[in-house]
C-alpha cells in the first residue's frame, strides 16, 4: 500500500525531503573534512614541525643544559624569534615583522619555500635575508634590493612563500623575515627586556626512539622551564585545534538541518492532511490505524533515506571546495579523499532526523476515525492534546542537546547552544504566531481587493506563514550577526584610537636611549601620553614553596603555571585612570625594611589563589627581592595603554636592568610614516606598533574568518531557499484551487499575480525583520556584556541583507506560482465532476 499509495505523489514526497539535503550535505562534507584533516595531520605532522624534537625557552638556555641538548639527535639547529622593525631603504618604508636568525640545516623535514627556488638554503651562508611575499607586496620590493634590521644591512636573497607550520593568517598578522643567526649579534637588536623566543631543533636516526629520549630528558628540562615538543605532540595539538574548528563547523551544519527539518515537518502536516480523507476510506474499508500509520511512516522513511544519500553525494563534492575555503587557516596542503565514515554518518543522520521530525504530523493518523468519511466538515482535531506529541517534542529536544554534547564536550555549552536555537526558533514562530491573530483580528476591511486578499492568505488554511518566518528569519539572523559582530570588533579597537587615546607604541627603548626618543617625538610635536618603565623578572617562590614544592604537594592549591612566565611589572607612586584598588591598601613607596609591598591585578591573583599577605620572591635578572601582596586592582584592559599584572612602588627598581614603552599619538598616515623612518634610522632597536595598520590588519583577519562563516551560514540561507520553494509548491495545489475560484468570480490574472507578490512580500519582510531583530539583540548582549564595548550598527549592509531576502522571497514565490495562473478557470469544476 505504501508503493501504491506513492505513485501520484512520489514528485511531491521528494519535495519531502529536499530541505534536509544541503544540511546533510553540510555536515558530511565538514565530517569528511574532519577526517581528511586527522589523516593529513598524521602524515604531514613531521613537515608542520620540522624536526624530530623541538626545545624552547623565553629565556636563554642556561648554560648546564647545552651540553645535554648537544648530545640529542644527529643534527641540530637552532633559531631566535622576535619582534622587530625592518626598513626597506628603497622606499624608506618600515613595519614591524617577526624576526627569524637561524642556524643549521633545519627545516629537516618540508622545506622552505621560496621564489628563486635555491634561496631557502642560499641565505644562509651570505648576509641576506628571506622575506616574506606580503612584506614585498607590500613595500614593492624585488629579489636584490636591500632591507636592514637594526645596524645590519641584508640583501633580500629570496621572497618567503611558505614555511613549516606557517598559516595565512599568521602571515597576515606577523608576517616573516629570516636572517642567518651569525648576524643577528651585530645587529644590535638583542637587548635587555627584549622578548626573544630561543628554539633548538633536533633530527633523529631512523632507528632512534625520540619519544623515549624525550621522556628522559623531561625532568630536566622541566627544572629548568624549558618546552619541548616532539613530532607526536604536534599531532595532538594541531588536531586538538582542527577538531574544535571542525565540531563549531559542525554546529553551524546541524542549524542548515534543523531547518530543513522544519521544512519536512511542514510537508509532511500538508500531505497528510489532504490524504485524510483517503485514510478515512481505508479505515472504513478495514484497515486498522496502525497499519495506516506505518502506510505513509514506510513512504517518509523511504524518502528520507534516498534525500539523506542525495545529500551524502552532494557533500563528497562540497568537501572537494573545502580546502580552498579553509586554505588560509591550515598549515599544511590538504589532501582531500571520500570519507566512507562520513557518508554512513550523513545517511542515517538524515534518516533518522528525517523520521523523528516526520512523526509530529504522522502520529494525527492514529486518531483519524472511519466516520470523516461522512463527517469530515464536523471532524475537530485534538492533537493537541495527543500526550505522544508531547514525548515526540521532549526525543526532539533531547536529540538536538545530545548531538550538540557530542561536538562540544561540554554540557553547559550544549545546553546553551541548545537553548539558543530554541530560543531563536521560538521568537520566530511566535512572531510568525503574532502575525497571523494581529491580521485575522485587525482585518483591514476598508483596503483595496488585493491587499485583503494577500492579508488573508497569511492565514487561511494550509498558510505557510510559520515555516517561512523561521527558516528565511534564521538564516537572516546568521548573516546579520556576523556582520554586527565583524563591526563590534573592528569598532572596539577604532573607539580605543579614537580621540586623544594613544595609536602608536614604541617598546625596547633603553635607558640610555629614552630622552633621546622623547626629544624626537617632541620634535615632531608628538604628545608624550606615556612613558613607562618595565623591568623583567622571575617567580621563584610563594609563601616560601618553589616550583618543585608543587610539583610534589598537589594540595598546595598553586599553580605551577605561575611559575613559568616571565613578569614585566613597572613602578610607580599612584594609580592610573584604569586602575582601581578593589582589596588592601596602595603604597606610594617601599618601607626601609621589611617585604616590599606590591599590588596585584585581582583577576590574576584569583586565577592563581593568591590573595592580600601572600608573600612571593621574585629573581629580577639575579637578584632575589622579597615582596608580598599589599593591594589588588581592577584593571580595565581595553583600550591602548600600559596595564601591568604586578606593580612595585616607587624606591626599589630604579637601578635595576630596564627598559621603556612609550606612548604617543600621530593623527595622519602620512606624519607616521615619517616619524617612524626617523625613529627606525636612529634606533634600530626600537619596536613600533602603529594602531592604524593593527587595525587594517584585523579587518583582514576577521574578513578571513568572516568569509568561512558566511560559507557555512549559506548553507542555511539555501536551506531556507528550498524550504521556501518547497513549501511554495506544496502549497500550490491548495492555491490552484483558491485562484482559480478567484478567476472564476471575476478576477484577473495581474490580480492574482499582485495577491501572491504582496504575501510573499509580508512573509519575507517579516521573515527578514525579525531575524534581524534577532541578531540586533544577540550582538547587543555581546556588546553589553562580552566585548564591554559601544553597541554600533552599520545600517547599509544590514539593509542591503534584509532587501536583498525580501527580494528573494518575492522572486522564488511569484516564480514557484507561475503555473497557477495558467489555469482555466473551468478546471476546478471539472476536478470537482
Amino acid at each position: 500500500m505504501a508503493w501504491r499509495d506513492s505513485r501520484r505523489s512520489r514528485s511531491r514526497l521528494l519535495l519531502f525531503i529536499s530541505s534536509v539535503i544541503l544540511g546533510i550535505a553540510a555536515l558530511v562534507a565538514i565530517y569528511s573534512l574532519g577526517d581528511n584533516l586527522t589523516e593529513n595531520i598524521n602524515r604531514q605532522a613531521a613537515t608542520l614541525l620540522g624536526a624530530d624534537l623541538e626545545i624552547s625557552s623565553g629565556r636563554p638556555i642556561p648554560e648546564t643544559i647545552l651540553p645535554m641538548l648537544d648530545s640529542l639527535g644527529t643534527d641540530r639547529s637552532e633559531e631566535r624569534r622576535f619582534a622587530s622593525m625592518v626598513y626597506f631603504p628603497k622606499n624608506g618604508g618600515s613595519r614591524l615583522a617577526q624576526i627569524r636568525a637561524l642556524q643549521g640545516n633545519y627545516p629537516y623535514y618540508g622545506e622552505l619555500e621560496t621564489v628563486p627556488e635555491a634561496a631557502g638554503r642560499a641565505f644562509r651562508n651570505a648576509k641576506a635575508a628571506l622575506v616574506d611575499q606580503t612584506l614585498m607586496l607590500q613595500y614593492e620590493a624585488n629579489v636584490g634590493d636591500s632591507i636592514k634590521l637594526g645596524d645590519v644591512t641584508f640583501v633580500i636573497a629570496g621572497v618567503l612563500l611558505k614555511a613549516p607550520g606557517q598559516t595565512g593568517i599568521s602571515t597576515t598578522v606577523a608576517p616573516a623575515v629570516y636572517i642567518p643567526l651569525a648576524y643577528l649579534e651585530q645587529t644590535g637588536l638583542e637587548q635587555k627586556g627584549s622578548r626573544i623566543s630561543y628554539l633548538h631543533f633536533f633530527k633523529y636516526g631512523i632507528k632512534e626512539n625520540v619519544e623515549e629520549s624525550v621522556k628522559k630528558i623531561k625532568p630536566r628540562l622541566e627544572a629548568e622551564d624549558l618546552d619541548s615538543k616532539t613530532v607526536e605532540s604536534q599531532k595532538e595539538e594541531t588536531g586538538r585545534s582542527f577538531k574544535d574548528l571542525t565540531r563549531f563547523l559542525s554546529l553551524v551544519g546541524f542549524i542548515a538541518l534543523l531547518l530543513g527539518c522544519i521544512g519536512v515537518a511542514s510537508a509532511v502536516h500538508i500531505y497528510i492532511r489532504e490524504k485524510l480523507n483517503a485514510i478515512a476510506l481505508l479505515r472504513c474499508l478495514g484497515v486498522k490505524s496502525t497499519q495506516a500509520f506505518m502506510i505513509y511512516l514506510i513512504q517518509i522513511v523511504g524518502v528520507g533515506f534516498l534525500g539523506s544519500v542525495l545529500g551524502a553525494i552532494l557533500g563528497a563534492v562540497i568537501q572537494q571546495f573545502l580546502p580552498a575555503v579553509l586554505k588560509d587557516f591550515l598549515p599544511f596542503e590538504l589532501i582531500t579523499s571520500l570519507s566512507w565514515a562520513a557518508v554512513a554518518q550523513g545517511i542515517v543522520l538524515g534518516t533518522l532526523i528525517s523520521i523523528l521530525f516526520a512523526l509530529l504530523p504522522l502520529i494525527s493518523i492514529r486518531n483519524i476515525s472511519p466516520l470523516r468519511v461522512l463527517r469530515a466538515s464536523y471532524e475537530t482535531s485534538t492533537d493537541a492534546n495527543d500526550p505522544l506529541r508531547w514525548l515526540i517534542y521532549l526525543v526532539i529536544g533531547l536529540f538536538i542537546l545530545g548531538f550538540t554534547y557530542l561536538q562540544t564536550r561540554d554540557f553547559k555549552e550544549a545546553l546553551a547552544f541548545t537553548g539558543s536555537v530554541l530560543g531563536a526558533f521560538l521568537i520566530l514562530l511566535g512572531m510568525a504566531t503574532l502575525l497571523m491573530r494581529l491580521v485575522r483580528r485587525f482585518f483591514p476591511t476598508s483596503w483595496g481587493y488585493v491587499w485583503r486578499q494577500a492579508l488573508a492568505n497569511l492565514y487561511r488554511p494550509n498558510n505557510q506563514t510559520a515555516i517561512l518566518v523561521i527558516s528565511i528569519g534564521l538564516g537572516t539572523a546568521f548573516i546579520c550577526t556576523l556582520i554586527l559582530v565583524q563591526s563590534l570588533l573592528l569598532n572596539r579597537v577604532t573607539l580605543s584610537t579614537s580621540g586623544n587615546q594613544p595609536n602608536v607604541v614604541l617598546f625596547d627603548i633603553q635607558s640610555t636611549q629614552r630622552q633621546p626618543v622623547l626629544d624626537l617625538a617632541v620634535r615632531y610635536g608628538l604628545p608624550i601620553i606615556q612613558s613607562v618603565p618595565i623591568v623583567n623578572m622571575r617567580l621563584d617562590q610563594i609563601n616560601g614553596y618553589t616550583m618543585a614544592d608543587v610539583q610534589k604537594d598537589t594540595t598546595l592549591r598553586i599553580s605551577k603555571r605561575v611559575f613559568g612566565r616571565e613578569y614585566r611589572v613597572t613602578f610607580r607612586d599612584s594609580l592610573t585612570s584604569s586602575e582601581k584598588i578593589t582589596k588592601g591598601k596602595w603604597i606610594e613607596k617601599a618601607p626601609a625594611d621589611g617585604p616590599i609591598p606590591i599590588s596585584m591585578e585581582e583577576g590574576f591573583a584569583q586565577r592563581n589563589n593568591l590573595d592580600i599577605g601572600d608573600t612571593l620572591l621574585f629573581n629580577v635578572q639575579g637578584a632575589p627581592m622579597s615582596t608580598q601582596i599589599a593591594s589588588l586592582r581592577e584593571v580595565d584592559w581595553n583600550g591602548i595603554r600600559t596595564n601591568f599584572l604586578v606593580v612595585f612602588p616607587q624606591g626599589v627598581l630604579e637601578e635595576a636592568p630596564q627598559f621603556h614603552v612609550l606612548l604617543t599619538r600621530i593623527n595622519s598616515t602620512q606624519s607616521s610614516a615619517t616619524f617612524q623612518q626617523a625613529v627606525v634610522r636612529q634606533f634600530p632597536n626600537i619596536s613600533i606598533i602603529d594602531l592604524g595598520l593593527v587595525l587594517k590588519v584585523l579587518d583582514e583577519l576577521l574578513e578571513k574568518i568572516g568569509f568561512v562563516i558566511r560559507f557555512m551560514a549559506g548553507f542555511s540561507i539555501l536551506t531556507g531557499l528550498v524550504v521556501l520553494i518547497s513549501s511554495v509548491l506544496i502549497s500550490k495545489y491548495q492555491r490552484l484551487q483558491e485562484s482559480v475560484l478567484l478567476r472564476t468570480l471575476g478576477a484577473s490574472r495581474r490580480q492574482i499575480f499582485a495577491i501572491t507578490a504582496l504575501e510573499y512580500f509580508f512573509l519575507g519582510a517579516l521573515a527578514s525583520v525579525t531575524g534581524f531583530l534577532v541578531a540586533l539583540a544577540g550582538s547587543y548582549a555581546l556588546a553589553r556584556f562580552s566585548f564591554e564595548t559601544e553597541f554600533t550598527v552599520q545600517v547599509v549592509p544590514l539593509l542591503t541583507v534584509i532587501f536583498s531576502v525580501i527580494g528573494l522571497t518575492i522572486a522564488i514565490g511569484l516564480a514557484n506560482s507561475r503555473g497557477i495562473l495558467s489555469r482555466s478557470p473551468l478546471e476546478v469544476l471539472r476536478q470537482e465532476a
